[in-house]
């Protein structure tokens, strides 16, 4: 067989149970359809987009060690891997093997049998410069003419071979020796020298692509100083004919490094500060945390079966939905969005137009005990591809629940994370402080999210979430989490069943009208508790409180007291006691005594047998007729369609108001409104226009001659302006004034007598006028005329007649 140079050679040299390992870790390339040869399974794992799927499962030595190779490039071999490593102690060097290991088992690193070590092309290019260093030289130099080659040596003082690869090849074995390097860049120019070391100290994970630039002028022009020398022999390289950054290939760049330099390699977690716990307090404390969660989730879910959330528009269920229930429930915001998430992902919740109601397989779910409910929900939090307890963004702003977001791979990764750095802790042994588990996860898993704002701590959110579900306590995993970790689902289950107590079907019921029910109460019992009393709290034990209105409440949904009775007697541990049974019966006594019925209007009379036909009349049944007394019946239909439907069925019935009178349908005849009377003014010639007085209307000779008159007028009574709106008792001195002071309401009293005695004395005047647009603008106006509620004028701002609305004039000042 050929030396496996190739992930596919190499696949096909594997015996069967390694080959199997491989698959195993790579389920993500060789899921279904099967691959049909080793040839395109090795296909599968060399894309981008499988590599860039496991590259997040790696832990901090794995993705050290791959970058690495990656900046080893081509001549990657075990011992130069280590010594860039500085692998050197045996504890470095098993974490080394062990990081080789499980980089071969994901088949992203394989060696042939010359020991040099190979990595797929997607793995080499997820780091755009590993390490902080650049394309080796050969890479580099591979469009370079011959001529520059030979230039290049020649400054070096190499002599030239004759082709040019082996120029090529010379000037690379030249740049590799970095003793050799070091030496000719301590006699390079100072500018250079600092230059140089500049560039080749740039921090792993930064490209020194960064640092030079050319932007403007021709190539090889605004360089800074001391980069010719350096690019002269090829310590810097730049295209001549592109417009290109200047770059340090990456042999230059280790050899000024020098000797000691060494890339980063963590290959021991972090050390947390560690307490002893026992397996009987880490099970009792996260059996009491499992039982209050899958307590609280049951009655959220029943929440939702009872009024399923509504959506927002933009997606997901808000804030306000959310705390109502919180509040059914009992349970703050974090228990809710973890049971409404877990219950999504595991079919027992779907969107259904705006609401989310539960589906039948909730109904069966429901039925099940505590201990299998929750093993349903912890297997749906391992694999959610979010972070439920999440509630705020970047932004601060509020996170709907089951929005749909895009899957995060890195929220998947940070459960775990936990799960894997939390059951790498010495047995007995667990955290002093939860959030020292942070560090640690984020050694498991670098590339895992944890850029939740609420975190005061790394990865705190994903720890809250674990503590609730019963999955760590007392800062150690407990045997909750360790199946769920190990995918162990059987077992997972047997464990639940053995922490989690079974379903209370009955519950004590006390004097004071409270009943209460420890551990999860059955669905049957939540379901009657919850329709004859109000929950008040909810976990390890629930309590739900009698009252005249909850019994009330059974009564509206049908049941009566003896079903009431009966049904709570069954559910109840002891006999009922007596304040309970009085309640129910006093409760029931005044149920119903007051009767409501709809209907859109109401029909009565005198005669009982007449109101008795109407109700059984054949024509009048789309009236929905139904008799309450001898002489009332009521009507479906509105008043209008009533009365109409008995007139044209030969009756006479009459129509009655609100207060119980005959209503009179003769209308009154409509007439059009009559026009304002111009004001009575005073002659004033003002310029061109004459504004004359309004003669009043007095009658001909023919009517009534003067003495009549005289008569008429000495005997009406006398009558005076009304006052001012304002109540200064000062009464209107013209018309003008009444008139101007019933349309613009915004002015006061002396303002309306400012407007008044400019219209009648032809006076300019200057307001305060607000638009329609809402702009407020000064006017100065002249020749204003009165016409109701406009007022006609000058305008000497616009420089033409324009046309004022009363209302809309805040204010006067003088011209």
């Amino acid at each position: 067989m050929k030396s496996p140079s190739t992930l596919a050679t190499w696949l096909s040299g594997l015996d069967g149970s390694r080959l199997a390992r491989v698959l195993a870790m790579r389920k993500d390339a060789a899921s279904s359809p099967e691959p049909r040869s080793v040839g395109e399974l090795a296909d599968r794992l060399q894309r981008p987009g499988s590599v860039a799927l496991v590259l997040p499962q790696l832990t901090l030595p794995c993705l050290q060690a791959a970058e690495a190779l990656a900046a080893l490039g081509a001549r990657a071999t075990r011992d130069s891997l280590a010594e860039l490593l500085g692998s050197t102690s045996p504890a470095a060097v098993h974490a080394l093997d062990a990081a080789l290991e499980a980089l071969s088992d994901r088949a992203l690193v394989w060696h042939d049998g010359n020991g040099a070590l190979h990595m797929p092309t997607p793995l080499r290019e997820a780091w755009g410069t590993p390490l902080g260093l650049d394309a080796p030289l050969e890479e580099l130099l591979a469009g370079a003419t011959s001529e520059e080659l030979r230039g290049m040596l020649a400054v070096l003082g190499v002599k030239a071979p004759g082709t040019k690869q082996q120029r090529l090849a010379a000037l690379v074995e030249h740049h590799s020796d970095a003793e050799r390097v070091a030496a000719l860049v301590a006699g390079a120019p100072a500018a250079t020298r600092k230059l140089l070391e500049q560039s080749a100290g740039a921090t792993p994970r930064q490209s020194p692509r960064q640092s030079l630039f050319v932007v403007f002028g021709a190539p090889g022009r605004d360089l800074q100083p001391g980069a010719r020398w350096a690019l002269d022999r090829g310590l810097l390289l730049q295209d001549p004919h592109r417009y290109e950054p200047v770059r340090m290939p990456g042999e230059v760049a280790l050899a000024l490094r020098g000797p000691d330099w060494r890339a980063p390699f963590e290959p021991l977690p972090p050390v947390a500060q560690l307490v002893p716990v026992t397996s009987s307090e880490v099970e009792r404390e996260a059996a009491v945390a499992a039982t209050a969660f899958a307590a609280q989730a049951a009655a959220v879910l029943s929440a939702c079966a009872t009024a399923p959330p509504a959506r927002l528009k933009s997606g997901g269920i808000g804030a306000r939905e959310l705390a109502r229930l919180g509040k059914a429930a009992h349970a703050d915001d974090a228990v809710v969005r973890i049971a409404l998430e877990t219950a999504y992902a595991a079919g027992l919740l779907a969107r259904d137009g705006d609401r989310v109601p539960p589906t039948e397989a909730y109904d069966a779910w429901a039925e099940q005990e505590p201990a299998e409910q929750l093993a349903v929900l912890l297997r749906a939090w391992r694999d959610l591809p979010l972070t439920p307890t999440r509630a705020r963004d970047e932004d601060d702003k509020a996170l709907p629940a089951l929005a749909g977001a895009p899957d995060c791979g890195g929220c998947l990764q940070a459960r775990h994370g936990l799960l894997t750095a939390a059951a790498g802790l010495p047995a007995g042994q667990g955290v002093k402080v939860a959030s020292e588990l942070g560090p640690l996860v984020a050694w498991h898993r670098p590339l895992a999210d944890d850029a939740s704002p609420q975190d005061t701590a790394p990865f705190s959110t994903v720890i809250r979430e674990g503590e609730l579900l019963g999955v760590l306590a007392r800062g150690a995993l407990s045997p909750l989490g360790a199946h769920l970790a190990a995918h162990a689902d059987e077992e997972l289950d047997s464990t639940a069943r053995r922490l989690l107590p079974p379903a209370s079907t009955t519950a004590r019921i006390g004097a004071d009208l409270t009943a209460v029910v420890t551990g999860t109460p059955s669905a049957r019992l939540a379901e009657l508790l919850d329709s004859m009393a109000d929950r008040e709290t909810s976990g390890t034990a629930s309590v739900w409180r009698f009252s005249a209105g909850s019994i009330r409440r059974a009564l509206d949904a049908g049941r009566t007291p003896d079903d009431i009775t009966a049904d709570l007697a069954a559910g109840s541990a002891t006999a009922l006691p007596q304040p309970l049974t009085y309640l129910i019966a006093d409760t029931a006594r005044g149920h119903g005594r007051v009767r409501i019925a709809p209907a859109a209007c109401v029909i009565h009379g005198d005669e009982p047998a007449l109101l008795a036909e109407l109700a059984v009349h054949r024509a009048l049944s789309k009236l929905a007729l139904r008799q309450l007394a001898p002489t009332v019946l009521v009507s479906g239909s509105p008043p209008a369609t009533t009365l109409a439907a008995l007139r044209a069925a030969g009756y006479a019935p009459v129509a009655e108001t609100a207060g119980g009178t005959v209503r009179i349908e003769k209308l009154p005849p409509q007439r059009a409104a009559a026009a304002v009377p111009p004001p009575r003014r005073k002659a004033v010639r003002s310029g061109p226009r004459i504004t004359a007085t309004r003669a009043p209307d007095l009658p001909t000779d023919a009517e009534m001659d003067v003495l009549a008159l005289a008569d008429r007028l000495l005997k009406a009574p006398l009558t005076t302006p009304e006052p001012d709106p304002f109540g200064t008792g000062v009464p209107y001195a013209t018309d003008t004034e009444e008139i101007v002071s019933g349309y613009a309401k915004h002015l006061s009293y002396s303002d309306v007598r400012q407007v008044a005695h400019a219209i009648d004395a032809g006076a300019a005047i200057t307001v305060e006028y607000v638009a329609t647009s809402g702009n407020r603008t000064v006017r100065t106006l002249s020749d204003l005329e009165l016409d109701p509620p406009y007022l006609d004028a000058w305008c000497h701002l616009r420089e033409a007649e324009r046309v004022f609305t009363l209302s809309r004039i805040h204010g006067v000042m003088p011209a």
